[in-house]
């Protein structure tokens, strides 16, 4: 009772990235909280993978394994959490925002008749007045997420009704392992317990799926182009300088309306978020939506024509100039000095 509960998603023999992120992130907050974290698990065969989430932070792990769940299915997953959540009446509830977590978490948040705030960035706890009541409440979690178009940042709560949930962008929240892992037990929940043959109306009968071609969120080095790059054909530098370093290219929203770039390399609010070591942001503005995508990065380089351009305020190294002009210079002077 009141721990913070990660909905975790099994792919195939392993556990999704964002799973294990929120594991680390709910860590933190259960330590501020003085609880625990819960793992929740559905899926088929999932032996072992309850050590995956020990080992970023998890204390008790819900498995629920039937062959028939194998695949995710809004109404039988929905069931499960829902019952898994009323008995155990954790106060946070996490899932990933996937395209798993955004069709499972409104439906679980409809059936508790709890809130819901979805695509967060950041996850806190504090406090908070409210003048009309004169009540005070405390651990609250603050829910953090780009609002009006990423003009603000808003910070939501949830202080009448618990749990209270959130779906948290991949990529935002650090993965750590914890070294040892945490000791923690399995709870397992008898399926045909839970679920009647209604909820299984839906039957899959065949599944395609088509691997990324891209996976600039793991990439060491990204190098990244706007709008002021001017042209898919100018891109073409940029991946040239990512070949030498080793790295990828990534792009705005901008760039990638204009049709410079595919849009599995967004990086921003609504592409992807990325914390590389280093990132080279070339014609890029640095607009709020964009910067909420990378300011986690190590180190930051902006080749800019604007002196005065929001990156910079962010960047360790500023470059003011036509980077048609800067980025040749930097291929030709790393393969002349590169082993």
């Amino acid at each position: 009772m009141n721990n913070i509960v990660v909905y975790c998603e099994a792919n195939g023999n392993a556990i999704a990235e964002v799973s294990l992120e929120l594991l680390t992130k709910a860590r933190s907050l259960a330590a501020q909280l003085n609880t625990q974290v819960e793992g929740i698990l559905i899926g088929d065969d999932l032996k072992g993978l309850e050590n995956q989430l020990y080992a970023h932070g998890a204390n008790i792990v819900h498995k629920a394994e039937d062959p028939r769940l194998v695949h995710y299915q809004t109404l039988p997953h929905a069931k499960i959490v829902c019952d898994i959540i009323e008995k155990e009446m954790p106060q946070i509830g996490l899932f990933g925002a996937t395209p798993v977590g955004r069709d499972l978490a409104p439906r679980v948040a409809s059936k508790l008749k709890s809130g819901l705030t979805a695509d967060c960035t950041s996850l806190e706890i504090g406090e908070h007045y409210d003048k009309k009541t004169d009540t005070k409440y405390e651990n609250l979690l603050y829910q953090i997420r780009p609002a009006f178009g990423g003009n603000i940042v808003a910070t939501i709560i949830n202080p009448d009704t618990r749990p209270q949930l959130a779906t948290v962008r991949e990529g935002v929240m650090k993965r750590e392992e914890i070294n040892p892992p945490a000791k923690g037990k399995v709870k397992n929940w008898k399926v045909d317990e839970l679920l009647s043959k209604e909820d299984f109306i839906v039957e899959i009968i065949d599944r395609h799926i088509e691997e990324k071609k891209v996976n600039i969120k793991n990439s060491g080095i990204i190098v990244a182009g706007g709008y002021g790059v001017g042209s898919k054909e100018n891109f073409d530098l940029l991946f040239q300088l990512a070949d030498v370093l080793g790295g990828e290219v990534g792009g705005t929203r901008a760039a990638v309306d204009a049709g410079f770039i595919d849009h599995d390399r967004q990086i921003g609010q609504t592409g992807v978020t990325v914390r590389p070591k280093l990132y080279i942001a070339c014609g890029i503005s640095g607009q709020i939506q964009h910067r909420a995508g990378m300011m986690e990065s190590s180190m930051i380089i902006a080749i800019n024509t604007d002196s005065k351009a929001p990156i910079n305020s962010i960047a360790d190294y500023v470059i003011t100039g036509d980077f048609e002009e800067i980025v040749p210079k930097l291929i030709n002077y790393y393969k002349k000095n590169s082993k």
